[in-house]
Order: structure tokens, then sequence, then C-alpha cells
């Protein structure tokens, strides 16, 4: 698989990701040995930027097995394959009783980083990102927190998700980012209209594309798109490698990370790493997106 930069000074890992939560989050996740077969068969094919949460699991007695999982899968890679894998963890984000909530306070990142080493089993998290910004506390304390652990040699890199161009500026000013993670995909246009992803281009940041196919819901209506559909078929290739490889052609440091829970799709998925798609096709689906 083609390799793509980590950020500005970051590390090369595949150019296509793999998004943790659906092996975590949902009720009907897969076993924990049928999880780590999905992770491991995935670094076999060269997908080597794990995408988590310590929020990735079914509710507050299960925070951490998003990330107890991934170290798992790692320790059963054999030594050169272990090294070459990339985990990306989030933290600001508690799920009291299976919701959803932000905790981007100092106070609380500091403890779920703490937690987050525990969980990989490891003296520095390779990429630690802020789930989101907390509506609750300055913007700036919890980038603060980041770069204090990252000083502190805690964190590698330092990323953000779910933020606009005004937030990355922002953090900038405090620390230095290696990457962003917003939900972009075909017909979910949302970082091109808000700049973001230009902003990424012009600071050479990697942008993580997160629900590539317009999360579980999107991705079971994914061949309904006309023009999707149209190229697939020409190609002789699934609507998702199709849409992977139009990503992927926007940004050299454009990174996908669609989620999968069996080893099927990740195989599929990973087929679009060699997917050339012709500059009119690229333009029909530009216009089916715009």
């Amino acid at each position: 698989m083609q390799l793509r930069q980590l950020g500005p000074n970051g590390p090369l890992v595949g150019a296509i990701g793999l998004g943790i939560n659906p092996l975590a989050s949902f009720t009907d996740r897969p076993s924990l040995q049928d999880a780590i077969r999905v992770l491991v068969h995935s670094a076999e094919l060269g997908v080597t930027l794990w995408d988590t949460a310590d929020a990735y699991c079914l509710d507050d007695t299960d925070i951490g097995y998003g990330e107890w999982l991934p170290a798992d899968a790692v320790a059963e890679l054999p030594a050169d394959l272990r090294e070459q894998v990339i985990i990306a963890t989030k933290g600001g984000t508690v799920r009291p009783q299976g919701g959803w909530e932000q905790d981007g306070s100092p106070a609380h990142l500091e403890k779920a980083i703490e937690a987050s080493l525990k969980a990989l089993r490891t003296e520095r998290i390779d990429l630690y990102q802020l789930h989101a910004p907390d509506k609750k506390v300055p913007f700036a304390d919890s980038i603060g927190a980041l770069a204090k652990a990252q000083q502190q040699g805690k964190i590698r890199l330092i990323g953000l998700s779910n933020v606009s161009v005004e937030k990355i500026e922002e953090a900038l000013e405090i620390a230095p980012i290696a990457s962003v993670q917003n939900s972009y995909g075909l017909g979910y246009p949302g970082p091109e209209r808000d700049k973001v992803l230009n902003k990424c281009r012009e600071l050479g940041l990697a942008f993580l594309a997160h629900s590539p196919f317009g999360g579980v819901h999107g991705a079971k209506k994914i061949g309904e798109t006309e023009v999707l559909r149209a190229v697939a078929q020409e190609l002789e290739v699934s609507p998702y490698q199709v849409t992977l490889a139009w990503m992927m052609k926007k940004y050299d440091r454009l990174i996908p990370i669609p989620g999968v829970s069996r080893i099927a799709s990740m195989e599929d998925c990973a087929r679009a790493d060699s997917l050339i798609l012709t500059d009119e096709q690229q333009a029909r689906l530009e216009n089916a997106t715009n």
C-alpha cells in the first residue's frame, strides 16, 4: 500500500486507515477475538493507521475498550509489522449511561491521557486527538492540556477532531498540530465548504476523513448514488472503493479511515489503494458532490 505522511513531521502510514468505532461502540460489535483478527489482517494489508478513542465503548462502565482492543491486536503482530502500526486515540468525550458528552477540561484530559497510556500499554501515545471542542471549556485550555502532556513525553503528536478553521488556527498558537479529523466523503463535502481541507493543504497537516461512507446508515445507501454506481460498474469494483479512491486523489495527506467490522470489508477498502480514476471519472464524481 502507498504511504502518506501523518502531518508536517509525522511518520508514514498506509494511505487508508481503519476506524475502530464499529469494533467497539455498537451493541452488535464482534467478539474480542474476531475484532483482533480484523485488526491483525488490516496490518497485513498495509493498513497501519488505526483510529480509536477511549470513548469507543458501550457506556461509562466500558471506557477504554476501544484502546485495549488495538493493544491486544498489536501484541499479536510480528515485530517488524508491529513497529509500523500507529494507533491514534482521542480524549475529551465521556459516555454516561451510553450517551455521548464532551469533557474537555484539563483535569479530565490529564486523567484520560494517563488511562490511555495504560490501556494502550505504551509510554508515549503516537497521536492523541481532542475528540471535539467542549463548549463549556475554553478551547485554549483543552489544547494546553495536550501541549503539557506532549512536553512531558506522553504524547508524540497532537491532533484535532471535529473542528473549524478558526479552531485550527487557535490551536496552532499553543502547540504544533499534526492532523485534523472531520467527517468527509462523497455527498458529505463539509470540509471543502468550510475550508478545513484547504487549511490542511496550506499547513501540510494530515486530514483524517472519518465516516467516508456517511456513517452506518450512509454506507447502506452508498450504491444509490447514480454517478458513483456507474463509475463502480465501469471499473468493476465496489462503490466503496470508488469513494476512497476519489477522496485520496484530493490531497496527498488525506487518509480516509473507514470504520469496518469484518475482514471482507477491510479487504475491499484496501483495494482502493491501487484503484486509478480517470480525470473524467473524478470530475463526474466531483460534480455529484457539489
